[in-house]
């Protein structure tokens, strides 16, 4: 009996990462890639207009990023599995992911076969984690201490990672279409969260952590 086609939404906003990671999955035949966005809200159009099995979700998304698109997605269409596909190191977005609803998370250059596998995975209602992810849960689920930007929001931890960059509060606030007073509440609870004292500080902090990679 021939498998049921597993049908792919892809959401990246770089065409080259999308035709990569479409080429590496249409190398089986029981998965297609049958839509591509490059934003959150065209993926929210696409999955209100057509079916998917699965979504391949990038976290550094324009406008929206990945974890709220990951959000909207299993508040409207709760059956479709979402899956993260990241630059962004397990440490930084995978507990959050997982526990907004995603099936799994995978970096970028994670092998073809590992991709694969954590495609059919998701489409057949499962999960996809690594060993590393899963010590991570199984820690978090005991209450065992967390780092600093582990007790950040999502925002607030967008918003952090933004300051590292170098980025102005006032061109944080437009880019993430937020109040200059509302960023400048964000940066507040991010240090004393972190504990460190200043922008200077806090660039250290994300560098030493994983944050920007």
């Amino acid at each position: 009996m021939k498998n049921k086609l597993i049908r792919v939404l892809l959401v990246d906003d770089h065409a080259i990462v999308r035709n990569g990671v479409r080429l590496m999955l249409e190398t089986e035949e029981d998965i297609q890639v049958a839509g591509q966005a490059e934003t959150a809200q065209q993926a929210m159009l696409m999955v209100r207009e057509n079916e998917f099995d699965v979504a391949l979700v990038d976290i550094a998304l324009p406008g929206k990023n990945g974890l709220e698109l990951l959000k909207m997605l299993k508040a409207e269409t709760p059956k479709l599995a979402v899956l993260m596909l990241s630059t962004y190191s397990e440490e930084v977005y995978a507990v959050r992911a997982i526990k907004h609803g995603a099936a799994g998370y995978l970096t970028k250059n994670s092998a073809t076969e590992i991709l694969v596998a954590a495609v059919r995975a998701a489409a057949a209602g499962g999960k996809y984690i690594s060993a590393a992810l899963g010590e991570k849960l199984a820690n978090h689920m005991l209450g065992h201490p967390k780092s600093p930007h582990e007790t950040l929001s999502d925002r607030e931890l967008e918003v952090l990672k933004l300051i590292a960059k170098g980025e102005s509060l006032t061109d944080i606030a437009k880019m993430l279409h937020l109040s200059p007073h509302t960023v400048t509440t964000y940066r507040t609870r991010i240090l004393k969260k972190t504990g460190v004292n200043g922008n200077a500080k806090l660039a250290i902090y994300a560098l030493e952590n994983g944050l920007l990679n």
